[in-house]
């Protein structure tokens, strides 16, 4: 499930609870108050352009906000997991899995292979390990979806931002806190200030830029 779907669910939620509440559990006398308010609408025009406007800068904004910027919360995976419940509650560290980090400059995707480093013993029956267990008997990757992107011509590099010790959540958040990771908009504006506040090189072709 998308961000926009589960927003649009809550103001559904919201909506038809303030019609139960407002109504004394009779929500069809809400039709009244709704051809009221149509015929209050139909002798102000202003009024009636108003509320069109603000409807349509409403889903203008949630558009541009999770559709075109790509922000909000993640893809589903085929396989859901928990960066709360590893990083978290179990206080695995983030290059237990993403073991390449520090000797390559994308820190990739954990192979199949290190899911069953703990899960040949920890609830290898659960429905989801059982999931992960057939990509693995087939030899498989798992088909795990990206959550963040960088265009094309920017170079980040993960080993080098590591060796100066920068933080994972510094650029990608609370990991520890998402059950499902949120997608987090990185503008130039966000590497620029990082880079003055740690007097760190600022040469665009150098530091940045393929």
């Amino acid at each position: 499930m998308t961000a926009l779907p589960v927003i649009a669910a809550a103001l559904a939620a919201i909506f038809i609870t303030t019609i139960l509440i407002g109504t004394g559990g009779k929500p069809l006398t809400v039709f009244t108050f709704f051809a009221q308010t149509k015929a209050v609408f139909l002798r102000n025009k202003g009024a009636l352009a108003a509320l069109f406007a603000s409807v349509f800068l409403v889903a203008a904004f949630l558009f541009a906000f999770y559709g075109a910027s790509g922000a909000g919360i993640g893809p589903e995976q085929p396989i859901p997991f928990s960066h709360r419940v590893h990083a978290g509650v179990k206080a695995i560290p983030c290059e237990f899995c993403h073991s390449y980090v520090r000797r390559s400059t994308h820190p990739g995707i954990p192979p199949v292979e290190k899911c069953f480093y703990c899960h040949n013993d920890i609830i290898p029956r659960y429905p989801w390990i059982q999931k992960e267990r057939e990509y693995f008997d087939t030899k498989t990757p798992t088909p795990w979806k990206k959550v963040f992107y960088l265009p094309e011509h920017v170079l980040f590099n993960h080993e080098r931002h590591l060796k100066m010790e920068v933080q994972c959540r510094e650029c990608h958040g609370a990991i520890e806190t998402m059950d499902r990771i949120s997608r987090k908009r990185f503008k130039m504006g966000f590497c620029i200030t990082c880079h003055q506040e740690k007097k760190a090189n600022l040469g665009c072709w150098l530091a940045c830029h393929n």
